[in-house]
């Protein structure tokens, strides 16, 4: 059972002029190890004042859950306010388009974009690609048979499937796939090559274009399908459409690759967790989000969110039209609702984390990751009862510059 969280009601207080900002560097840690700078903001009892590497100007920063809950609910903070504003920041550019997206919208229209997108992701749709996805994993293990062991689980398992995933639920063909995974994976890497960065993206978003447009001709039951449908009865518009096919299919493909791979890298590295999902599979489901809960799958924070007033909250007043960042990882460390919250712990029962965010910008494919995750999951241990790390744990490469943290490599035995 989880703690009750704490109420963001608390005394504010007016920072002082000469309030310590805290410059974070957004270093990269070796494997799982979470950021002992946001250890040390959850020690604190107020929001934080912090500088990232780009941009300009300073921001708040939202840690414990109570406050991170109350920030991304609040409708005086708002995403729509971001747009054309130079903010102090974790990327040196902007990866979700500010044009059009749902990423910089508020509700109401939020809600209507989010509507549209909602008719692709529903129970009785991941139910129908479950299926596909199984054989897409059966289909990617048997190639990685043939390879031999050892074999490398990112080339053949973590990379490939999250892009079919979501490439299927699309509607997207193969021949528009070719180097997706890679594209998607350098588009989310921006701190050591700001240029890929952008081309690369570009690249993706000239893909979506295209599919777009072919199903403009060739309609179909599928998202592409949904969001055409949607920009010709007027619901969205095309740019809107464009984007959001745009930012599902970059974080479909790089988010899920990341953190399945930590998923099983952690299992490995705990080898009593291991063993207990294969004496006891039906709790699988219930391992997949005490695993988003613990690992620390990104770097820094995303976007934030501008203050349309003064207000007081996280025992500090924000002016408007201050920047305000809130931690989910952070929040999902928070001890006053997660006891002992570093450790791996199966037995936390029902846990409301925020892996995917929280508030009106919930990730819109959360069904579909935690589909995809359980099905990685329950196969390999089904397959590999000797599942192990080829190489000491010290020995896995993993990326740097990241926004989303995860293996290079993983290479396994079996």
């Amino acid at each position: 059972m989880t703690a009750e969280p704490r109420t963001a009601a608390e005394p504010a207080a007016q920072p002082a002029p000469d309030e310590t900002v805290h410059h974070w560097s957004l270093d990269d840690f070796r494997a799982l190890d979470f950021d002992p700078f946001l250890h040390d903001r959850l020690k604190e009892k107020r929001a934080a004042r912090i500088r990232l590497p780009f941009g300009q100007g300073d921001a708040w920063l939202m840690s414990r859950y109570a406050d991170v809950k109350a920030a991304t609910t609040d409708p005086r903070f708002s995403r729509s306010e971001l747009v054309g504003r130079t903010i102090t920041a974790s990327s040196p550019h902007a990866i979700a388009s500010q044009k059009a997206s749902l990423n910089y919208a508020d509700p109401p229209r939020l809600n209507d974009m989010r509507r549209v997108v909602a008719r692709a992701f529903t129970g009785k749709a991941m139910q129908k690609l479950r299926p596909t996805i199984q054989r897409t994993t059966d289909g990617l293990l048997d190639g990685m048979e043939q390879h031999g062991s050892p074999a490398d689980l990112v080339e053949h398992l973590h990379g490939p499937l999250p892009l079919a995933a979501v490439a299927d639920l699309l509607g997207m063909p193969h021949e528009m796939r070719a180097d997706m995974t890679d594209w998607a994976n350098v588009a989310m890497t921006p701190g050591p090559a700001p240029a890929q960065s952008v081309d690369a993206l570009k690249t993706v978003r000239e893909t979506v274009v295209a599919l777009l447009e072919m199903r403009r001709k060739e309609p179909a039951d599928d998202l592409a399908g949904v969001l055409t449908s949607a920009a010709a009865a007027g619901e969205i518009t095309d740019d809107e459409a464009v984007s959001l096919a745009t930012a599902i299919l970059v974080s479909g493909a790089h988010a899920v690759r990341n953190n399945s791979a930590n998923m099983v890298y952690a299992l490995l590295t705990h080898p009593e967790h291991l063993e207990r999902l294969r004496a006891e599979p039906e709790l699988i489901p219930q391992a997949v989000d005490e695993l988003l809960r613990f690992i620390p799958h990104r770097s820094g924070v995303g976007l934030p969110r501008i203050a349309t007033r003064d207000l007081e909250i996280a025992g500090v007043r924000i002016k408007a039209g201050d920047t305000v960042y809130s931690s989910y990882l952070a929040a999902n460390r928070d001890p006053e609702v997660f006891p002992d919250p570093d450790r791996l712990d199966f037995d936390r029962g029902p846990i409301a984390h925020m892996a995917f965010g929280n508030g009106p910008h919930h990730c819109v494919g959360s069904m579909l990751a935690r589909m995809e995750s359980e099905v990685m999951l329950a196969t390999l241990l089904d397959r590999y009862p000797r599942l192990a790390l080829a190489v000491p744990p010290e020995q896995v490469e993993w990326q740097e510059g990241g926004l989303i943290r995860g293996p290079k490599s993983l290479p396994v035995s079996w």
